[in-house]
């Protein structure tokens, strides 16, 4: 299971780039494709990290970018790097 949703956010990495632009460094993010294993720790210093120098929207802050990234991330590649992601996107197509 997934450890925080941020992990979803790892999936979609050229989302990421394209969100927060200039001076986004994706080497720092977690370089596993496993999303769902992904410490929460790690994936948040990723993020971080990632995003410490972006020049127009800043270091990555959960209330202030989250849900942006989330309405943006492709939930196809989602679905590929988290099976639990998946499931709960086929059960809420099936409602």
């Amino acid at each position: 299971m997934v450890q925080c949703m941020e992990a979803w956010f790892i999936a979609d990495r050229l989302c990421l780039a394209q969100y927060f632009e200039q001076g986004f460094v994706p080497n720092a993010l977690p370089p596993r494709n496993d999303v769902e294993n992904i410490p929460k720790n790690d994936l948040m210093n990723g993020l971080k990290n990632a995003t410490r120098h972006t020049r127009t929207k800043g270091e990555y802050k959960k209330g202030e970018h989250s849900f942006a990234i989330l309405e943006r991330i492709d939930p196809d590649l989602v679905r590929q790097a988290s099976p639990c992601a998946n499931r709960l996107l086929v059960l809420l197509e099936n409602l």
